[in-house]
């Protein structure tokens, strides 16, 4: 008998820096009104107990996760480096908004330098890439005793499910300026889902067909491609 292992890839809740409003750093926009909404009706959805819920260590992720925490107390909680792609850093100064970066995010893409990284404390892309095969591997490692759920980020998720369909580990300029094709044609919506599958034996993990889940009502903030609002 087959075991498949089932993971739901889980962008977060409407942030303040998807309302264009400013941000203190990459990490530390909350959920909006609107994200806490969503975030409550995400834990509605599960019908049945994860085997792990696991968060990001960016606030408005971990507060994503709390109403399915809170519904699910015997269920381990676990921080993984899922965190969003943080290519900007601090931008060297806080409270700037979405626009403000625009411009620097936009520069960052047109150099279609994988090692490049931005200021000293940015994330270059072969490091994302890197993460989000390292993340697949770990996932690998873990029992296979019932569906993961992640909440995460949407150009992180989008990383996750380009590095699995495309098979790239170490990126050339090429490969950077595919991914921002596929960043802006592959909408990942606030609290959709995208669930991964690896069947048992030798085989790698896919992506599910038709894998994007939306709730029934949709607030969508789409993770853009010059990804300027720390999503």
């Amino acid at each position: 008998m087959i075991t498949v292992r089932r993971v739901w890839l889980i962008r977060h809740g409407q942030s303040e820096s998807n309302a264009g409003l400013p941000t203190n750093g990459p990490g530390a926009s909350p959920l909006t009104e609107r994200g806490r909404r969503q975030a409550a009706r995400m834990a509605e959805t599960f019908t049945e107990p994860p085997a792990l819920i696991v968060s990001s260590p960016f606030l408005r992720a971990r507060q994503t996760a709390e109403p399915t925490v809170e519904r699910f107390p015997e269920v381990p909680h676990e921080e993984w480096p899922v965190q969003e792609f943080t290519f900007l850093g601090r931008l060297h100064g806080p409270q700037t908004t979405g626009e403000q970066r625009r411009p620097f995010a936009d520069d960052y893409w047109r150099r279609l330098d994988p090692a490049y990284v931005h200021g000293h404390d940015g994330e270059s892309f072969q490091a994302l890439i890197t993460r989000a095969r390292a993340f697949l591997d770990r996932l690998a490692g873990r029992p296979a005793d019932g569906p993961v759920a992640v909440f995460t980020h949407g150009v992180f998720t989008k990383a996750v499910v380009w590095s699995l369909l495309s098979g790239v580990t170490e990126p050339d300029a090429a490969a950077m300026r595919a991914f921002r094709d596929f960043q802006g044609l592959y909408d990942v919506p606030n609290c959709s889902i995208v669930e991964l599958w690896r069947p048992g034996g030798p085989y790698g993990w896919r992506v599910a067909a038709g894998a994007t889940m939306h709730l029934a009502e949709t607030f969508s903030t789409p993770a853009t491609a010059s990804h300027a609002r720390f999503d």
